[in-house]
């Protein structure tokens, strides 16, 4: 395997671990995406300093970066509250709608559009989703806030995934690690702040969680994931991590005794295989 799909791999590995965490329910969830972003930068901003290896290249790059980490902010924030006011595996299944995502924008906004297994996959995908959440929800338009936030986690998911790929032929991964963190710590604490949530007062156990969520699920996994990035195609990296999406339903499974039916299992491999065809090359008919 090369360089950029290890790294790739076990930044997929990494990540799994993060909507267990958040179900346990220690922390609120936005303050809890706080956190997590501010932990990572208190650790990268020395080094780069120290190191030398913050350079940026044009004010437009820095400016495209700070966007970017605004959105991966509020995506882990919402994120966050779609875990916590649902299932770890509801949520993140629906979240990693955002391939689908990918390929819509990539057909408004770039030269290179989906071609016709896109669309195909995309239907399955869609079908996968009804399956998994429940048929009455659609019939009676029941679409509580962690439909709605888990979707919507997606989506700002697959802006980040667009836009930081562009970024990252022009930065080095360092750089748009340390600028993306440190504005997503910063719009996520003023965010957090106007809407009073608590900044401290957590139980050791909710402490030792937030570190983790900081070094392993942030600071480690997407050092590894955007220097995949940098290399990989865009597409290719979203797909991969459809195996978080796996992992955390099995470790739901395992360590939260999260019930899983055989509608939500046949979902969710309905989603996920439709994800996959929008990225199968060959024609499919």
């Amino acid at each position: 395997m090369s360089k950029p799909r290890i790294a790739l791999a076990i930044g997929v590995l990494c990540i799994s671990i993060f909507p267990i965490l958040v179900k346990l329910n220690l922390t609120p969830g936005l303050i809890s995406a706080f956190y997590r972003m501010a932990i990572a930068a208190a650790l990268l901003v020395p080094y780069v300093i120290i190191t030398k290896k913050f350079k940026v290249t044009s004010r437009k790059a820095f400016f495209l970066a700070v966007i970017c980490g605004v959105i991966f902010g509020m995506d882990v924030g919402v994120w966050n509250i779609a875990i916590q006011q649902s299932t770890a595996t509801q949520a993140t299944l629906l979240t990693n709608l955002s391939p689908v995502w990918v390929g819509i924008g990539a057909f408004l906004f770039m030269k290179d559009k989906p071609k016709r297994n896109f669309w195909i996959g995309t239907v399955v995908a869609i079908m996968g989703m009804v399956l998994l959440v429940g048929f009455d929800l659609f019939l009676n338009l029941d679409f509580n806030m962690a439909f709605v936030f888990a979707v919507l986690s997606g989506m700002l998911y697959a802006i980040y995934m667009l836009t930081s790929k562009q970024i990252l032929g022009e930065l080095e991964v360092m750089t748009f690690m340390t600028i993306s963190l440190l504005s997503s710590t910063v719009s996520l604490g003023l965010l957090s702040y106007v809407l009073g949530e608590p900044f401290g007062g957590f139980s050791n156990e909710g402490w030792l969680v937030l570190v983790i969520q900081g070094v392993v699920c942030q600071l480690l996994a997407w050092l590894l994931i955007s220097y995949a990035t940098k290399y990989m195609r865009a597409t290719r990296v979203s797909v991969s991590l459809l195996g978080q999406a796996v992992l955390a339903s099995l470790l739901a499974w395992w360590w939260l005794d999260e019930q899983i039916s055989a509608q939500m299992v046949i979902g969710g491999i309905t989603l996920l295989l439709g994800i996959r065809l929008t990225f199968y090359e060959k024609p499919l008919f």
